[in-house]
């Protein structure tokens, strides 16, 4: 592809090319047809990019007008920091643009955003099957050792 990547803040003018990027990485981990998100979840989770007093966030990368990726990223309180900890939480890129440094340049944006907002941590979780994003995963970050447990109700 051709035209320079720019990664910036999601805007409500972006749903239109956001929703596809989101139903995209929903699918990605089975959230999808009879198991699909609610679009109430959805509708709530675009609204809280555009909260002042939400700790949400969204990026996006263009390139050419065009988004080829997400990233959605929050911050929080730890009992083991007096800075907020950020939570880089969905992370997704188009088909076509993998490969091409689109999901590097948003967790690099997001490394950007955490520093200037003081945080001293940036962490993630991935599937355990996730073989190809791992591989750009263990470049940009290491793997902490932890094992997430969950209950869902």
């Amino acid at each position: 592809m051709s035209g320079q990547l720019t990664v910036r803040p999601v805007t409500r003018q972006d749903y239109e090319q956001w929703l596809p990027l989101w139903d995209g990485y929903n699918a990605f981990y089975g959230r999808s047809g009879p198991t699909a998100l609610a679009g109430e979840i959805t509708q709530m989770t675009w609204s809280r990019f555009f909260d002042a007093y939400e700790p949400m966030h969204a990026l996006v990368a263009e390139r050419e007008g065009k988004l080829l990726g997400l990233v959605h990223y929050l911050y929080h309180r730890s009992t083991t920091a007096i800075a907020p900890n950020c939570y880089l939480q969905d992370l997704f890129t188009s088909q076509d643009a993998r490969g091409q440094g689109v999901g590097r340049a948003l967790i690099e944006a997001v490394y950007q955003r955490a520093r200037e907002a003081g945080s001293g941590r940036v962490y993630w979780l991935t599937h355990e099957t996730n073989h190809t994003a791992m591989q750009l995963y263990d470049k940009v970050g290491e793997k902490s050792g932890f094992v997430v447990y969950r209950k869902m109700f």
